[in-house]
């Protein structure tokens, strides 16, 4: 059976790979496998980033959804976690967004959540596959019994008003610059840490559908950086397209990635006594420094594989409270069940107020280990043989032999897009760097697309 699913969602370039008719079929199939292949009128909530095809997506979506029966609240533009929150609050069946997260505007994905808000687990996505891909005809409802489109403002309000309530403090006399990556974060950021009293600046906050993520947002933090600096700004935050995911921005330039954040949230929690069974849960990727970190202090480290879905997954199966990835998903799961970066902004933002530091001084409690990761590109489906071929294992061997325990290698496909992640970690910065394309000069000469 064909593979839709990837580490988040279901991804392609929109009008090509991911259509208005996947759309239309995904809609039905999800809405009859997340709702319990139903008896009564499901509640599912509906929302998107600004990308153009989110239009034409959503329509097409919301068709599939109400042919089976299901009620669809639209929510219109708001973050990936505001869905979470919203389909949490008001007890829907499913939730559902519209988005390709970091990837550029000509890429769109549709990502769901079950009626306890969190991401689907492998099993559920595949049943969801299982109707897509076959023959059999789901229920289609006549007259009274067909779905409905409800839009209402008040939804997106709740969200906000969840947000002003995360804050422990006061950001009052806090110069703050928001990079919203001219996605889902624009209009929302801004007004929650205005209401926290913060002097907050909005950058790259006037999507028109084709600049989501343009040399901007969490991938792309160094503008954000050089103008925290050059502004005399106390902190900055970078959201990528759909906002749960940030990267942060010291007063001195200094970016400061997911394992800073997680290591900075971490010692907060354990203060409070707030961090559950003293863990948190991390992934392959996350620098070894965190774990120095943590073992300094008296916090045990779970791994995961990559995607902020099998970091939530581990964080329900072993009850941690604080969980997430160097890119900078981070998981508050008693605030909320998912990554969300501006409710992860908040709560730094609100321990430089307390703490009456510096933002670098801070975020300097743990020594990173060089680290580099480098993307291959490789022809589509290409992955799994990348992880099979001879001469690329018997260059990792050699690599983690000369490592000799003081660092790692990784080589991974990506679950979001047609490249081959390398990251190499280690003492020294020059070894790893040369090492690590030469990987990926070896892996794109026996994988990477035909010119």
């Amino acid at each position: 059976m064909r593979k839709l699913f990837g580490t988040d969602g279901v991804r392609g370039i929109a009008n090509m790979e991911l259509t208005s008719d996947l759309a239309f079929k995904l809609g039905q199939a999800a809405a009859y496998v997340l709702a319990g292949e139903f008896n009564r009128k499901p509640k599912i909530m509906v929302g998107t980033d600004t990308r153009i095809s989110c239009d034409m997506l959503e329509c097409a979506l919301n068709a599939g959804l109400c042919s089976v029966g299901a009620d669809v609240i639209s929510l219109g533009v708001i973050p990936t976690p505001g869905v979470a929150y919203l389909t949490a609050k008001y007890k829907a069946d499913a939730g559902v967004v519209i988005s390709a997260s970091h990837n550029s505007y000509e890429f769109n994905g549709i990502k769901f959540f079950d009626s306890q808000a969190y991401k689907l687990p492998d099993e559920i996505e595949a049943r969801i596959e299982e109707f897509v891909f076959s023959d059999v005809k789901l229920p289609h409802k006549t007259g009274s019994k067909i779905g409905r489109i409800i839009k209402k403002a008040g939804y997106r309000k709740d969200y906000l008003e969840f947000l002003v309530s995360q804050s422990e403090t006061r950001l009052d006399g806090m110069r703050i610059l928001l990079d919203c990556a001219n996605g889902a974060a624009y209009s929302i950021a801004p007004l929650v840490f205005k209401r926290l009293g913060a002097d907050a600046t909005a950058i790259n906050a006037a999507p028109d559908g084709m600049n989501i993520n343009l040399k901007c947002g969490s991938t792309y933090p160094g503008n954000l950086a050089s103008r925290v600096a050059a502004g005399g700004y106390d902190i900055g935050f970078a959201y990528d397209g759909d906002a749960d995911r940030v990267i942060a921005v010291a007063e001195d330039g200094s970016i400061i990635d997911g394992d800073r954040m997680l290591g900075v949230l971490a010692l907060d929690l354990k203060r409070k006594n707030l961090l559950n069974n003293n863990a948190i849960v991390i992934t392959i990727m996350s620098n070894m420094g965190l774990d120095k970190l943590a073992q300094e202090n008296g916090i045990s480290v779970i791994r995961t594989k990559v995607g902020d879905r099998y970091v939530i997954e581990e964080m329900k199966r072993s009850g941690c409270s604080l969980g997430g990835e160097q890119s900078g998903h981070v998981i508050l799961r008693d605030c909320n069940t998912t990554g969300d970066g501006i409710l992860t902004s908040i709560k730094l933002a609100g321990i430089i107020a307390a703490g009456n530091a510096s933002a670098s001084a801070l975020m300097n409690v743990m020594v990173e280990y060089p680290q580099i990761t480098v993307n291959a590109r490789i022809g589509n489906g290409g992955g799994t043989g990348v992880m099979k071929d001879s001469l690329i294992l018997a260059m990792a061997d050699a690599i983690e032999g000369e490592l000799n325990g003081e660092g790692r290698l990784i080589i991974r496909p990506s679950g979001t897009e047609p490249v081959v992640r390398v990251m190499l970690e280690g003492r020294d910065g020059e070894y790893i760097r040369k090492k690590a394309w030469e990987m990926v000069e070896l892996i794109e000469s026996r994988f990477g697309e035909e010119v």
